[in-house]
């Protein structure tokens, strides 16, 4: 069985740093397409970033240069390094799963599997 348990949300001030960690298990996160989005009441849902199955990755553009997407395959565990935050990034946010369609991975909004969430509020 599927399953993704999100955990290193919190409240941070403007300009500090979170990292979200995602552990899976179910699966061999690997084989999978990987990612993160948000989704706020009254803003709602963007993706964040995603990890394709050739490892290489994509980052929104407002997040870009401040967000990091990564994963450790051994401890399949995927991560969401957050600096430099802002106000505007307040949202809860979702690890989410697909095994993709022909090596193709996509926004992780529309993935097949995701976990409960873990809320971030920024502060200024």
């Amino acid at each position: 069985q599927v399953q993704l348990v999100e955990s290193g949300g919190g409240s941070v001030q403007a300009g500090g740093s979170l990292r979200l960690s995602c552990a899976a298990s179910g699966f061999t996160l690997s084989n999978y397409c990987m990612g993160w989005y948000r989704q706020a009441p009254g803003k709602g849902r963007e993706g964040v970033a995603h990890i394709n199955l050739d490892g290489s990755t994509s980052v929104l553009n407002s997040v870009m240069g401040r967000f990091t997407i990564s994963k450790d395959n051994a401890k399949n565990t995927l991560y969401l390094q957050m600096n430099s935050l802002k106000p505007e990034d307040t949202y809860m946010y979702y690890c989410a799963a697909d095994r993709g369609a022909g090596g193709y991975c996509g926004t992780p909004l529309h993935y097949q599997y995701q976990g409960r969430g873990t809320q971030v509020t920024v502060s200024s």
